[in-house]
Formats: C-alpha cells, structure tokens, sequence
C-alpha cells in the first residue's frame, strides 16, 4: 500500500491496497476506499465514508466531515460514493444530516465545489468550480452546474439540464434545459444532448415541447394539458413527469421569448 509516512490514517479504516495516499493525509474514522483511489497531499477524509474503485482526491479537499446544519447533533450518518469519481482541488463535501449524501460514478467535480448534507448526486455529473449545492439537493444524470452557480436546499436539478454560470437556482431546474439568471428557461441543452446520442428526431420533440411550455409565461399546467392532446415521446413524457411532481416550482419562462440556445 504506497500510503505515505506523514499521512495519518485512522485504524478503523479500511483501504485497499492499491490505495495510493498522499504526504500529510489525514483518514479521520471509520471511512473506506475502493481499489485504484487515489488520495492527494493534505486531504480529510472523515465519518462513515465509502468510496468505490478509481476514485481522485486532489490536494485539500475535504470529503466525509460533519454536515453545516444547526440541527445535526452528532448523529451517525454516512457519505455513499461510487466509482470513477474526480473530486478537485478544496471540494467540500459533507455527509448526510438526517440521513446519507450519496455521489453516483464518473463525476467530475471542480475545485472550490461545496456539496451540503444529504445529497444525492447522479452519474456523469459536472459541477465547475465554485458551485454551490444547499442540503437535500438532487442532481440527476449529466447534468451541468457551472461556475459559481448556487442552489437552494431542495431543489432537484434534472437529467442533461445546464445552469449556466453564477446563476441561482431557487427553483426545481427542468429536465434538458438551459437556465440562468434566477432559474429562467432559455431554451434546450442541445450540445449536451448530442454528446449524450440523442438523434434530431428526439431533440425536435424536446425543442417542440420546450417552447410550448417555456417560450413565455403562461398556466404550466395547460400548457402540459395541450401537449397532451398528441402522443409524446418518452423524453417529453419525462419532462412533464419532472414538473408535476415538483414540490418547490419548477423554473420559470422569461418576460418575453426564450433564446432557444441550439
């Protein structure tokens, strides 16, 4: 085990052997790293933690510690991650308050990133330097949370979705969409689309549907109810789904036209 001899690793611990660990590491409790991580120089690691296979911790940041959260009393809550994740320099990532943050595979999150207690964040996630998630959040599959955007406490931010940068989001981020500002629909992730294989068919449906609900400001609930009147595709089926089930509101169009970004 290439575990340098200034770092200071907890006897509960449990690595794997193939656990590389920094100079002036400290490993603070009962926490466990899958095969193939690796841990850089001055990084904590605390709690009830659990890392998967091939996971990067890159110098100072801070995985693992108690949640921000007036109420939490000490309780013995956990941080679940899975595989393949990249954690960047000074990310802060907590563990659950009243029950477990959970972090999917093959996230790439950005130096200066603080994610609160009891997230839950998908698979194939970015999140740029500087984001900021409040507790409770859910960030779904490939989604993309740039630079110094902030999100309130439990807020869900939806599949493919993009919040472009130093924007705010106090509101429900729909499924496929682009917002800024504070959580204004600007039309659909195109880009982000394309690299996920979505074909032209799929994306004139998600653009149609979009428009129809986004373009301005009107009854959400009607404007779901007329596309309803035609068959849907399952990505418009998942996005309707998205926005009835929010509990907070959901992002709202702007006063006048989207850009409908492409």
């Amino acid at each position: 085990m290439p575990i340098h001899p200034t770092a200071l690793i907890d006897r509960r611990a449990e690595l794997d052997s193939s656990v590389d660990v920094g100079p002036y590491v400290v490993i603070d409790g009962p926490v466990r790293i899958g095969a193939g991580s690796r841990v850089m120089a001055f990084a904590y690691l605390s709690g009830r933690t659990t890392l998967g296979i091939d996971n990067v911790i890159h110098p100072r940041a801070v995985i693992g510690h108690e949640p921000q959260d007036t109420s939490y009393r000490g309780a013995d809550t956990e941080l679940t991650i899975g595989d393949g994740n990249v954690f960047r320099e000074h990310v802060e990532l907590h563990r659950g308050s009243k029950a477990t943050t959970v972090v999917g595979s093959r996230n790439y999150i950005m130096s200066r990133v603080h994610i609160g207690h009891d997230c839950v964040i998908g698979d194939d996630v970015i999140m740029a330097t500087g984001a900021i998630l409040a507790g409770h959040v859910r960030v779904d599959w490939r989604a993309y949370v740039s630079g110094g955007c902030v999100v309130h406490q439990f807020v869900r931010i939806g599949r493919l979705s993009l919040i472009r940068g130093f924007s705010r989001a106090p509101l429900d981020i729909p499924p496929f969409c682009i917002t800024d500002g504070s959580a204004i629909v600007k039309g659909v992730n195109v880009v982000g689309l394309r690299r996920a294989g979505f074909d032209a068919q799929r994306i004139r449906a998600l653009r149609s549907a979009v428009r129809a609900l986004f373009r301005t400001r009107r009854n959400l609930s009607h404007a779901m109810a007329e596309i309803e009147e035609q068959p849907v595709s399952d990505d418009v089926r998942h996005l309707i789904d998205f926005l009835r089930s929010s509990e907070r509101g959901v992002a709202r169009a702007p006063i006048g036209r989207t850009d409908d970004e492409s």
